[in-house]
């Protein structure tokens, strides 16, 4: 990682993820924008089946950033049947982790929208979303394993490809089975799904040509398995507190009302886009620390590092204000309820204003995982979680007060609370980047 390239491979690496990236979330746009139009319940039991989606799916998020770390470092130290066996055995855990977790989210799919606060006509349609789209989670798991070794391959090109390509798929399914067959939130799930399996298949077969092509005959490691199973734990306590972080704020949601947890719904797709927008630094920071470090770089870890915070802070200040100027005409797109329509511009203002912390944090965290330093970032998110406690348990406490105030008041205390989990998450990322303890080089 010489400084004259550095930003070329940043930009090599960033530039692809982010399209990738951003074309993930268009998923769940997609699917708010066709539902949203089918009526307020609708759009809140989306909103409530896609928190449970997202965490069911975001528990196993170790295995992309795991496979990244591992075949980044591999790679940087030059050892080819590392990366070969690391890619295959990811993916052959991401397959069983899948099934066993789409069995118990579509039995218990009911009693998960049910805790986060959603009922009646709300329930019926997250029921039945859920229960359809947990169909779908062996694919989106071996999507992120093949991902995650692509990118630590420094391939970030194929992901993106297939990620346009399934996002349309997705589009024209839902379009059709929704509005043409006229089933419904049903058929929203079964386009999405049946778009994740397309990709999957896609990404596995890409990666298994590449390796054909390579000296080393990929083989199944059942030891590799395990070990990419234990390696993951400590990156499952990091996503179970994140996740929890969103969870509590969706019950908080729906707390305040049925207006302002269907404006919730959009705010949080939005920024969820925005997320993986500028994500898409920390992946580069993913895999150039990665290799990096298993190329004894440390210097070079540094200079990146630095480069991409400055980019990650300047990018979000930059979409930030593009979103925070955007609510009238976004908020249109999702719903025709003016209550839901003023809640969400309110909402996006919020967004908007959070997103130089949402830049800072994501590019640290991308690089402190390329670093393998996954232990410090479950004790780490942990200890946000508990600082976030006290602002849920506030806001929940005076949900009434805040409802009574009307929807759009209630939202934006809602997404103040959530920009100061944000700015809780930064700091303890910046307290740990600042010290060598991550910088660890070698396989």
């Amino acid at each position: 990682m010489r400084s004259p390239s550095l930003t070329r491979q940043i930009l090599a690496l960033a530039v692809p993820a982010f399209f990738a990236l951003v074309a993930e979330p268009l998923f769940l746009l997609a699917d708010s924008a066709i539902v949203g139009h089918l009526g307020t319940p609708q759009l809140a039991g989306l909103g409530v089946a896609g928190s449970v989606l997202a965490t069911a799916a975001g528990v196993f998020v170790f295995l992309a950033y795991g496979a990244t770390a591992t075949v980044a470092r591999a790679l940087g130290a030059g050892a080819e049947g590392k990366v070969v066996s690391a890619g295959l055995d990811g993916t052959v855990l991401a397959g069983v982790l899948g099934v066993l977790t789409a069995v118990g989210v579509g039995f218990g799919a009911e009693s998960l929208c049910a805790v986060l606060g959603a009922g009646g006509e709300v329930l019926r349609h997250a029921t039945i979303y859920l229960r359809i789209s947990a169909l779908g989670l062996p694919a989106m798991l071996v999507m992120m394993a093949i991902t995650g070794a692509l990118r630590g391959v420094q391939d970030t090109r194929t992901p993106l490809i297939v990620s346009v390509a399934g996002f349309t798929l997705n589009a024209l399914l839902n379009v059709g089975l929704v509005y043409g067959l006229g089933w419904g939130i049903a058929g929203s799930a079964w386009g999405t799904m049946i778009a994740q399996y397309a990709m999957a298949s896609a990404l596995v077969t890409v990666w298994f040509v590449r390796q054909r092509a390579s000296d080393v005959r990929p083989r199944l490691h059942p030891a590799g398995v395990l070990a990419a199973a234990v390696n993951g734990v400590p990156l499952i306590v990091r996503t179970l507190s994140l996740r929890a972080v969103l969870l509590l704020t969706t019950w908080v949601a729906a707390s305040l009302g049925n207006v302002p947890l269907a404006a919730h719904q959009v705010a949080f797709t939005v920024w969820s886009l925005l997320a993986f927008a500028l994500d898409a630094l920390a992946i580069a920071g993913q895999a150039l620390t990665g290799k990096g470090l298993g190329a004894a770089d440390v210097a070079g870890v540094r200079a990146a590092t630095a480069t991409m915070v400055r980019w990650g802070i300047v990018g979000g200040a930059v979409i930030g204000l593009l979103v925070a100027v955007s609510g009238p005409f976004i908020a249109p797109l999702f719903s025709a309820d003016p209550l839901v329509r003023s809640a969400v511009i309110a909402a996006l203002i919020v967004v908007g204003i959070g997103q130089p912390l949402a830049g800072y944090a994501f590019v640290l965290d991308g690089v402190l995982i390329g670093a393998g330093d996954a232990r410090w970032l479950a004790g780490g998110m942990a200890v946000v979680l508990l600082g976030y406690l006290p602002v849920v348990g506030l806001l929940r406490l005076n949900a009434d007060a805040l409802a009574a105030q009307g929807p759009v008041a209630a939202t934006v205390a809602l997404w103040l609370g959530f920009t100061a989990f944000m700015l809780i998450r930064s700091v303890m990322l910046r307290v740990r980047e600042r010290g060598d303890a991550w910088l660890v080089t070698g396989e």
